[in-house]
């Protein structure tokens, strides 16, 4: 009898390949925590510097697809209705409509 063919390995999306933000925060803090001990020789802080480097550049880049997300959610999502008190305009509400409480306004913020 023959062997059969053997499977070629099974092929990861790009989304399965990239570690979560989770994870890589987790990971992100291991290393800051290894690094701060002060137990590790020169080479292997500047092998762990370089990964926390990487793991960092990561998760900026997921959080900025994160809040563009969430800012087109929020651009047709989260419209006013027209009999809402609290988006009536007015003095007193902060840009957008919302009610300051005394809090500036962050051009930035998702909500």
């Amino acid at each position: 009898m023959s062997d059969p063919a053997p499977k070629a390995p099974k092929k990861k999306s790009a989304k399965s390949e990239a570690p979560r933000f989770d994870q890589s925060l987790g990971r992100l803090e291991e290393i800051v925590a290894e690094l701060e001990q002060g137990g590790l020789g020169l080479e292997d802080s500047l092998e762990q510097y370089k990964e926390g480097v990487a793991l960092l550049k990561g998760c900026r880049e997921q959080l900025a697809g994160f809040r563009a997300q969430v800012q087109e959610l929020s651009v047709d999502g989260l419209r006013p209705h027209a009999g809402d008190p609290d988006f009536a305009p007015g003095p007193g509400l902060a840009q957008g409509g919302a009610r300051s409480a005394g809090v500036p306004s962050d051009p930035d913020a998702p909500f």
